[in-house]
């Protein structure tokens, strides 16, 4: 039975999460006193005791996110389940830095600061209010790719995330995601609405990101990967440093091609996701997109021993 471990993205964020994973180990208490340090600021009291409107800020979220889902990785380690127990590591834009840092490919030191780095990147690259997404539902990909298109008139509107048979976000130009909006509903879709985010990700406009990025990265060393990762902007497996770095450049302004993602890993013998760290996102657009493939969410205390107990069982 193959089995990935799946990392999410923004929007999974709340405060408290990860907390009675650090009371409870150790060595997942360590993995945020590691963020911390490398912040050089308390992201942990933001995390357990903050104010949710302050965690939510991109350059916030991004490393939260990071930080519980390597917590829930060091309990895992701490019960004896090892990456190794993945035969592919994924994650959902920023989750892909989860998934590398929890494959060995990055220290989750140089993980927090590039996600700090990324989500400030993400944020000024396009002006509050220029910018916008939207999810379109109820639609396959290749008609929201052309509702996208067709919206753009001069500006730009992308197909941003792939993530189920009937979920595709689109990005770009505030008033050409709001035409895609109103194409959208007349093209049968069965719900078009505006996503509450701060700019438009994963769409040309990110261009200043991804330069932010290149140069970022450029300073970081990446190694191979214990278990192969399954890339956000090729949905398919790579291990080579370098190729990771490069599509982790790409990665800002590509298409998140999850859905695709998920049937590769189905093809190659994955009947099992685990999604580890906040909230339960994708393991819902899992289960839409391969209903064989069985989810596991690795999120608490109880959950970890869950998983434990059906790996020993």
């Amino acid at each position: 039975m193959g089995r990935a471990f799946v990392f999410p993205g923004q929007g999974a964020q709340v405060i408290g999460m990860g907390r009675a994973l650090a009371e409870n180990w150790a060595e997942a208490r360590a993995v945020f006193d590691e963020v911390d340090e490398a912040l050089g600021e308390k992201l942990s009291a933001l995390i357990w005791d903050g104010e949710q409107e302050a965690l939510t800020l991109t350059e916030n979220a991004q490393p939260a996110l990071m930080a519980t889902s390597l917590a829930a990785v060091r309990a895992l380690e701490a019960e004896g389940v090892t990456v190794e127990a993945a035969s592919f590591v994924a994650g959902h834009s920023l989750g892909e830095y989860s998934a590398l840092a929890a494959a060995g490919a990055l220290t989750i030191s140089d993980t927090a600061r590039l996600l700090r780095t990324r989500g400030l990147a993400m944020q000024k690259a396009v002006p509050v209010g220029v910018g916008a997404m939207a999810a379109l539902l109820g639609l396959d990909f290749e008609t929201a790719r052309q509702i996208a298109e067709e919206a753009a008139q001069g500006e730009v509107c992308q197909a941003a995330n792939d993530n189920d048979p009937g979920q595709v976000v689109v990005s770009g130009h505030k008033a050409a995601v709001e035409r895609a909006v109103d194409l959208a509903k007349g093209r049968g879709a069965k719900r078009a609405v505006l996503l509450p985010v701060s700019a438009p990700f994963h769409c040309a406009l990110m261009q200043p990101a991804a330069e932010a990025m290149a140069e970022a990265l450029a300073g970081v060393r990446i190694v191979a990967p214990k278990v192969p990762l399954v890339a956000n902007v090729r949905a398919e497996a790579v291990t080579d440093p370098d190729t990771i770095r490069a599509l982790l450049v790409d990665q800002v302004t590509g298409s998140v091609r999850w859905r695709e993602s998920v049937l590769w890993m189905s093809a190659q013998g994955v009947t099992e996701a685990w999604e580890i760290g906040a909230g339960k996102a994708l393991s819902g657009m899992i289960r839409r997109i391969d209903r064989e493939i069985g989810v596991r969410n690795i999120g608490t205390p109880e959950e970890v021993a869950a998983a434990v107990e059906a790996l020993n069982g």
